[in-house]
């Protein structure tokens, strides 16, 4: 994944979400969604088309980039596999949201893909997770 800072794959994840939902992403949808100012919106958005994450097009508002659709795919795989490792351990919904959101963006790829792993492994062998409760 290109090299991001959290407040930008937020964004970019959000984006992401928006186009998936909606059909387009929008400054004012932006910061409707994510409860902060448009001015701070329209700043990181012309940060992350400067780098190549973005690009505003007339009518449509913002289009993500096929960088910008992989760093927002990966960050959003990433949130998928925390949140069923989380439910597979039990942890109730709202601890588990503010877990993820404290450590979603400081988990490398590959501890990623075993935290995957793990999951696939619990889901296939259910028994597995009865030795939590013990």
């Amino acid at each position: 994944m290109a090299k991001t800072t959290e407040s930008a794959e937020d964004y970019l994840e959000r984006i992401h979400e928006l186009i998936e939902g909606k059909g387009y992403a929008r400054v004012a949808d932006i910061a409707r969604s994510l409860a902060i100012k448009q001015a701070s919106v329209t700043r990181m958005v012309q940060r992350l088309d400067g780098d190549g994450f973005v690009r505003y097009e007339r009518y449509r508002g913002l289009v993500l980039t096929a960088k910008g659709r992989g760093v927002a795919r990966a960050i959003q795989r990433r949130h998928r596999v925390l949140e069923e490792f989380f439910e597979l351990l039990g942890v109730d919904a709202a601890t588990a949201q503010r877990d993820l959101e404290g450590i979603e963006h400081h988990l490398s790829t590959a501890s990623v893909q075993r935290i995957e792993a793990l999951v696939r492994v619990l889901r296939a062998n259910p028994r597995l997770l009865d030795a939590k409760e013990k």
